[in-house]
């Protein structure tokens, strides 16, 4: 009796003919995953199946494939071949597993995607059931709510037996819908609209802007560390991490003080727009949402848009903060987001921002100062580093 992961999806099963190619980046996306086990993936009609796992990795296995976005669940099953004598025994070694000592209630469902196989799925789930009361006195059957689901499929080589699933991400898997650059920052929305947007199939990078001096390497170390937890969802991702502390002084500096904070903000958008092409994403993403802060009213939001051309997704535009938070700590993020190191979008914030700024009147205060080389400084001085999980 050997131990496999059976994994199932959802959302690309309505890929009609296109679906052999979001299974197959599906595939790719848990090889990945797996890397450090080097494990055996098998695609079949619905299914795909992880083999030749040593039991003692198996949960951790499991574990690395719950944050991979397209898998909606999966199930910790024996494999035995298709007989009756092996499906019993795999059937009562699930049951023991799952608790039948404790007089748990259980139900048997089955699956037999081999057509050739003596039994039909009802004659399976009624001779298996019948088997079980007999070997486990304590069990009790109950067909509506079972605490034990005891599941048989009979696959083209072998059959699977098992109790029970585990959820996944859901989602497409990451890659299949193109490329974004993420602006993250050391807060906890950014790294969740990031998760978010992964989850839609597409690929990430990643860019901060720093502001030393101001803000410290702890600072930076927080924002890799969020990038790292982002990863272990969406795979490898570049982050650029850009000095940002010449032209926040320069806005300081030139430019009117209330308008400070959405100048900023202009000038992260040109710069991440600029390090989007040169890796070859589509598009930005950021985590503002609607009147959280002054720079988020849809007044700034417009005007920050118009100082780029690339489509912005801002997949937290419509969540209030405690639905954001409770999205953060679901994936991970949270405690390291609140960590007390300042970012540089906390550093020179104007006592009275500005909270419905004119499009006419922001481009002339921008036009104050030359800002191109500037932004060509920092461009040259950003490092990439390269963030797996």
């Amino acid at each position: 009796m050997k131990t496999a992961l059976l994994i199932k999806y959802a959302e690309i099963h309505l890929k009609g003919l296109n679906r052999p190619y979001f299974e197959r980046m599906l595939v790719s996306r848990i090889d990945s995953a797996l890397a450090p086990h080097r494990a055996r993936i098998i695609r079949e009609q619905g299914r795909i199946f992880v083999m030749d796992i040593p039991p003692d990795h198996v949960e951790d296995a499991a574990s690395r494939l719950r944050r991979v976005f397209g898998i909606h669940s999966l199930c910790i099953a024996s494999c035995v071949d298709k007989d009756w004598e092996q499906i019993k025994d795999a059937a009562f070694f699930v049951l023991e597993k799952a608790g039948v000592q404790d007089g748990k209630t259980f139900k048997v469902f089955a699956r037999r995607a081999d057509k050739r196989f003596f039994m039909t799925s009802e004659q399976l789930c009624r001779e298996l059931g019948h088997e079980a009361l007999e070997r486990f006195p304590k069990l009790k059957v109950d067909v509506h709510n079972p605490q034990i689901p005891l599941t048989v499929e009979i696959r083209q080589d072998s059959a699977f037996v098992y109790a029970g699933e585990l959820s996944g991400q859901g989602g497409m898997p990451v890659g299949c819908n193109g490329k974004a650059m993420l602006l993250i920052s050391g807060g906890i929305d950014s790294p969740v609209a990031g998760h978010m947007i992964a989850k839609r199939g597409v690929s990430l990078a990643a860019v901060h802007f720093f502001s030393y001096p101001y803000t410290s390497e702890r600072a930076r170390d927080k924002v890799e560390e969020l990038a790292r937890i982002v990863a272990s969802y969406a795979g490898e991702i570049d982050l650029y991490l850009v000095p940002f502390t010449d032209i926040q002084l320069t806005i300081y500096d030139r430019c009117p003080s209330s308008e400070t904070t959405v100048l900023m903000r202009r000038l992260m958008m040109k710069i991440a727009e600029r390090l989007a092409k040169e890796c070859k994403a589509q598009a930005l993403i950021t985590g503002e949402s609607i009147g959280q802060v002054a720079s988020q009213t849809i007044e700034s939001l417009t005007v920050t848009n118009d100082a780029v051309d690339m489509p912005v997704f801002r997949p937290l535009i419509g969540f209030d903060k405690e639905e954001i938070i409770e999205r953060a700590k679901r994936i991970g993020t949270f405690e390291t987001s609140i960590l007390p190191y300042e970012d540089c979008c906390t550093v020179f914030v104007p006592q009275h921002p500005v909270t419905k700024p004119k499009l006419e009147k922001l481009r002339e205060s921008e036009a104050l100062v030359d800002f191109e080389p500037l932004i060509q400084a920092a461009i040259e001085k950003t490092e990439c580093k390269k963030i797996s999980q």
